[in-house]
């Protein structure tokens, strides 16, 4: 396989097959996801809840992110590797967001970048473009505003938020972004959204209409328990077998079971 590209994306949009992708923070998680075949990994900066043990997103730092997208750009092979632009590392100025922009394709590998924000954040992703810098825009419940939306819910109920989503994802579009993330709005509004656009829209939590979907990994695999949102499907349940595995491991050295002359040098 080769590496996944911006034309692979827009080609499955226009040949109607979904685009797969998660989110992965360090080597081996990457790593598994880049075997599994998987089109692309999101660096989120939901590493702050996942990994940091955070409330939320919002202190997670630009250096961080950086750390985190090197690990993950090591370990993935053909998977498109894509750094999510933090709390104000944009939201200062169109300078500020292109120069950290950069940053995750110079200094980390990533080959594209993903941002929060609708009109707010247009002449951002014109900016980064120009600077020849891909851009995956974000719309719907954007994380970093839940002070301002009152908490995690979801957007686009009425048909004034609708349409103002609707003519967000249009702008993203005429701005330059590639594809687009549509994150806790109702599944029509997403097939409509899909619909008009001619670049993908990925979903978490927008229903089976979206060109592709995105999820958290340790969501999938049952790592993180803190709350589980609607839009989760678990596949496995790695914490309950770690636990486990960790149990008797102890209790193998409290008994003196652990370790054996297998385990031993001679």
């Amino acid at each position: 396989m080769q590496k996944t590209t911006i034309q692979d994306f827009l080609k499955k949009k226009s040949e109607g097959r979904k685009i797969t992708m998660l989110t992965a923070y360090d080597f081996p998680f990457a790593q598994m996801v880049d075997e599994a075949g998987l089109d692309a990994i999101l660096v989120g900066d939901s590493l702050g809840m996942v990994v940091q043990g955070l409330e939320n997103t919002l202190p997670v730092t630009m250096d961080e992110m950086i750390y985190h997208t090197k690990m993950v750009c090591r370990a993935a092979k053909n998977a498109m590797v894509i750094g999510d632009m933090p709390f104000m590392s944009y939201q200062t100025g169109t300078g500020d967001a292109v120069r950290n922009a950069g940053r995750f394709l110079k200094e980390a590998g990533a080959s594209a970048i993903k941002l929060e924000g609708g009109f707010e954040v247009i002449e951002h992703i014109r900016a980064m473009t120009r600077s020849d810098i891909p851009v995956m825009a974000h719309i719907g419940l954007t994380p970093q505003s839940i002070h301002r939306m009152g908490g995690y819910k979801v957007q686009g109920k009425t048909g004034e938020a609708q349409k103002r989503l609707l003519d967000e994802a249009r702008a993203v579009e005429d701005a330059g972004a590639f594809s687009l993330i549509l994150e806790a709005i109702p599944m029509e509004l997403a097939r409509k959204i899909s619909g008009e656009l001619s670049i993908p829209t990925i979903g978490i939590g927008a229903g089976p209409y979206c060109d592709g979907q995105v999820l958290v990994i340790h969501d999938i695999l049952g790592l993180f328990e803190r709350f589980v949102p609607k839009f989760i499907k678990r596949y496995a349940n790695l914490k309950e077998e770690a636990v486990k595995a960790i149990r008797q491991y102890k209790e193998e050295v409290e008994k003196g079971d652990f370790p054996s002359e297998d385990q031993s040098f001679k």
